[in-house]
C-alpha cells in the first residue's frame, strides 16, 4: 500500500487511477502525460449526488431552496479544501515547476479539483458505494456543521460584530490575485483590520471567496 493510500484510507486495485487523480494539468504539459481534469468533472457529479442524497434524506423538512445552499456550502472549494488537508492530499499532488514555485500546493482550487479527482478514482475503482462510504466518513463533520445550521452563517457579519465588539480597527476586502480563464475565474481575497491581514482565501466568487476569508480571520481572532 503506498503512503498516499495509507493517507486517504483506500488500497486501489487500479493504481494507474492514483497517478492520474493527483496529475495537475501544470505536470501533465511539462511531461507529456494526461491531468486529472475529466476525473476532476467526473467527481464534482459524484461529489454533488452523495452530498444531495444525504441532505435529502437528513432533511426530510428541508425545501429546495434551502437544500441547495447547504449543498453549495459543503462543495465549494474551501471546504473541500479543508477536508484535503486532514488527508494531507496537498502533500501528494503533481505539480509542475511553476505551480509549485507559486504556492499551488496550497491552492483551493488546485487541491478541490484534486480532491474531486480522487473521489472519481475511487468510484471508478470500486463503486459508487465505495466512493460514498469513503466521502461520508471524511465530511462527518462537515455534515454535523450543515445539520446544525453552522452553514449557513454570514461570516462577513459575525466579524464585523466581533471587531466592534472590540472597538479595534477598520475591516476592509481587496482582491489580491486572480487567476483562471475568464469561464473559470477564481479570486483571491484578503481581509484587513486596519492595515495587516488576518484572514485569506480563494473562491469561484468575490463573495464566496470573502466569505471564507472572514471566517478564517474569525478563526485567526
Amino acid at each position: 500500500m503506498t503512503e498516499f493510500e495509507k493517507s486517504i484510507g483506500y488500497c486501489f486495485k487500479n493504481k494507474k487511477l492514483i497517478e492520474r487523480a493527483l496529475t495537475h494539468s501544470s505536470y501533465a504539459n511539462e511531461r507529456g502525460r494526461k491531468d486529472n481534469e475529466r476525473l476532476e468533472f467526473l467527481g464534482d457529479s459524484v461529489l454533488g449526488l452523495i452530498t444531495a442524497e444525504y441532505l435529502y434524506m437528513r432533511l426530510p423538512e428541508s425545501h429546495e431552496g434551502s437544500l441547495t445552499k447547504l449543498r453549495a456550502s459543503l462543495v465549494c472549494e474551501q471546504s473541500l479544501f479543508e477536508i484535503a488537508k486532514k488527508i494531507s492530499l496537498p502533500d501528494f499532488i503533481l505539480l509542475g515547476n511553476g505551480e509549485e514555485y507559486t504556492g499551488g500546493r496550497q491552492r483551493p482550487s488546485v487541491v478541490s479539483d484534486a480532491f474531486e479527482a480522487v473521489l472519481a478514482a475511487i468510484y471508478l475503482d470500486a463503486g459508487f458505494e465505495s466512493a460514498k462510504k469513503w466521502l461520508l466518513a471524511l465530511m462527518q463533520d462537515a455534515f454535523s456543521d450543515a445539520l446544525s445550521g453552522n452553514r449557513n452563517r454570514d461570516y462577513k457579519t459575525e466579524l464585523q460584530e466581533l471587531i466592534q465588539s472590540r472597538h479595534s480597527g477598520k475591516l476592509s476586502y481587496r482582491v489580491s490575485a486572480e487567476h483562471g480563464p475568464d469561464h473559470r475565474k477564481r479570486f483571491e481575497i484578503e481581509v484587513l483590520l486596519d492595515r495587516t491581514v488576518i484572514g485569506k482565501a480563494e473562491g469561484a466568487s468575490k463573495k464566496e471567496a470573502e466569505q471564507s476569508a472572514a471566517r478564517m480571520a474569525i478563526e485567526t481572532l
